[in-house]
């Protein structure tokens, strides 16, 4: 009778065992398939570690990956070189994170059928990027580093990113053999860098003060060229004379915002900078972006002035920054940017992406007074024939970098515009004057950008 009792608790706890075994691999497999399936060793989907499925087109249908037999990519070499950041290059230098975020469906995988449909078609990944405004940001770059991006804030929808410098992923270079032209040619500089802002800068200091200092709308400053802070001197652009605070947003006074950085103190400051994510990852299409960086903890009196002015140890990246932008021009919230619409397989829609509103950044007031002050530099400063006629607003940077070495360029803005919701942001390094070097270079890719939504 004991035999038979230890048997039956013997076979009780291997069944318990085999049920939770079954319930492990099921739960695995419902939350982990997609994974598995293009791991880059499965013959179903990779063929000599290329995947055999899949193209991959811009908004307009032009084709810039067709990996159903090998890897091709877009017959034009600028746009060629335009998504190498994006789709990697023959020589598996670079991760093309498109492929790897969507693979599962570009190879017509789903939970039932597996991988049964795969080499019986093929799916398409159609993307937000406009084939146009890539090639216009390349032209319009000329060979400078740096990088431009666009996009739609209110959908989210990225129309250009270009990171520069960059090559041909079909003719892949001896990039050791040129060490200073190819210098970070394998970094996305929109996604995964992060540069001194210089005067874009202001905007944070600018959103802190309007929330912060009650009169600011009516105060003056009195610029002759520097100012004393902390027993030191911070020097000005120019000598601006009287000027409101619009108008040292417009003129970029360093004398007007190293006294409005001293009054907020670096408390405030640091709060905005959390509050407006400037240091925070923004994450999309498997792309997680770097953060920027600001910390005062134990700065001066005088580099807090410089830090409220976009210089001392403060760090922005370019799409947490067009982010930023789009949430200035669009009441204080803007949507997460994206890459992909949409992935189709045969007649079935594999995945089809939605809006995916951010955090609110600004209240709707402050949105609004600095969206009207940047529109008032564009007027006063920029030129409003950079932005074909639309109502825009931008702010430049010249952002110091060390001894020696040439300021980065550096260019934010928007369009407020019904049919063209645009944020954008250029960043040219060792271009020197922000509005003078970035701003023809926007001008030419917001176009494109906006035939291509007219076309969409």
């Amino acid at each position: 009778m004991n035999k038979l009792a230890k048997r039956a608790w013997f076979a009780l706890v291997l069944a318990a065992v085999l049920s939770i075994g079954l319930v492990v691999i099921v739960v695995r497999y419902f939350t982990q398939a997609q994974d598995w399936v293009t791991f880059q060793n499965s013959p179903h989907v990779y063929n000599n570690g290329v995947m055999d499925s899949g193209m991959i087109v811009s908004r307009d249908g032009t084709l810039l990956l067709d990996a159903t037999n090998g890897r091709h990519y877009a017959e034009d070499y600028t746009l060629r070189c335009s998504m190498l950041h994006l789709l990697g290059d023959t020589e598996g230098n670079i991760t093309p994170y498109l492929l790897n975020e969507y693979g599962d469906e570009l190879v017509g995988f789903d939970l039932l059928n597996g991988t049964h449909h795969t080499g019986l078609g093929s799916g398409v990944m159609h993307m937000t990027l406009s084939a146009d405004a890539q090639r216009t940001a390349m032209y319009a770059l000329n060979g400078r580093h740096g990088t431009v991006g666009v996009y739609n804030y209110k959908t989210g929808e990225v129309l250009c990113m270009v990171s520069s410098p960059n090559y041909d992923p079909c003719d892949v270079p001896d990039v050791a053999a040129n060490e200073e032209y190819y210098d970070g040619v394998y970094i996305n500089r929109f996604v995964h860098s992060a540069y001194a802002p210089g005067s874009t800068f202001k905007l944070v200091t600018a959103a802190a003060a309007l929330d912060n200092i009650s009169d600011i709308r009516t105060r003056t400053f009195y610029c002759s060229g520097s100012v004393e802070i902390g027993g030191e001197t911070v020097i000005c652009n120019g000598v601006h004379g009287t000027l409101n605070f619009e108008e040292a947003l417009c003129e970029s006074c360093n004398v007007a915002f190293a006294q409005i950085a001293q009054e907020l103190g670096a408390r405030t400051l640091s709060s905005y900078v959390e509050k407006l994510g400037i240091t925070d990852h923004l994450t999309f299409d498997g792309i997680e972006t770097a953060a920027g960086h600001f910390d005062v903890d134990d700065a001066t009196a005088y580099e807090t002035a410089w830090a409220g002015i976009g210089q001392y140890t403060d760090q922005i990246n370019p799409c947490q920054y067009m982010h930023f932008m789009g949430a200035i021009a669009n009441g204080g919230q803007a949507a997460i940017p994206r890459l992909v619409n949409s992935v189709t397989f045969g007649d079935s829609t594999k995945y089809e992406a939605k809006t995916e509103m951010g955090d609110r950044l600004l209240s709707g007031a402050t949105a609004e007074d600095l969206a009207e002050m940047m529109h008032y530099a564009v007027q006063n400063q920029y030129g409003s024939w950079y932005f074909n006629g639309l109502y825009a607003g931008a702010k430049s940077g010249t952002a110091e970098r060390g001894e020696g070495q040439s300021a980065n360029a550096v260019f934010a803005g928007f369009v407020q515009d019904s049919n063209y919701p645009l944020a954008f942001v250029v960043v040219v390094e060792g271009g020197g004057a922000g509005g003078t070097t970035c701003a023809p270079i926007i001008q030419q890719v917001l176009y494109s950008c906006m035939v291509a939504m007219d076309n969409s």
